[in-house]
């Protein structure tokens, strides 16, 4: 075999190898903050979904409990008493002379905060202030998410 034919089959030479490792460094450099703003936004959108979910049950617990479908206390103000009771459910009042007792859910499952990673919800009651970060416990209004992060249009999670 002659040398120039020995030389095309070694392969790549130390410099070839360096410049491809520095390419495809700078191009894994460039894709990684790509890749946690999409990881970002994923979190952002199950945020939002979780946070309708939880709000939409809320609001069938009030408009059953309006319509007289299910017994509420009095100074809950129709309010489900905690996010429990929403999967749990309640037994809807009785209609005329109907034996069976049926029961209602609102919702499947408490989602679990996309941000914080656990089904630990900040809950807010009638009562409280619109701005509250501790629950006065009475009902569940509304709720937000615990994480003390910034999202990526600058509003704080718990504002959301």
């Amino acid at each position: 075999m002659t040398t120039r034919a020995r030389r095309a089959e070694a392969g790549m030479t130390l410099i070839e190898l360096i410049i491809a490792t520095g390419i495809l460094i700078v191009l894994a450099g460039a894709a990684l903050p790509y890749a946690r703003a999409t990881v970002r936004s994923a979190k952002e959108a199950e945020l939002r979904r979780s946070l309708r979910e939880i709000r939409d049950s809320i609001d069938r617990y009030k408009d059953a409990a309006d319509k007289n479908q299910i017994r509420v206390s009095a100074d809950s103000n129709g309010y489900p008493p905690d996010l429990e009771t929403l999967v749990k459910g309640v037994t809807l009042a009785q209609v005329g002379g109907s034996q069976t007792q049926k029961r209602i859910r609102f919702l499947r499952k408490i989602p679990a905060d996309p941000m914080t990673g656990k089904a630990d919800w900040g809950l807010r009651s009638v009562q409280d202030d619109l701005d509250a970060t501790s629950w006065g416990g009475q009902n569940v209004f509304d709720i937000f998410s615990r994480s003390t992060d910034t999202a990526s249009d600058g509003t704080r999670y718990s504002d959301w």
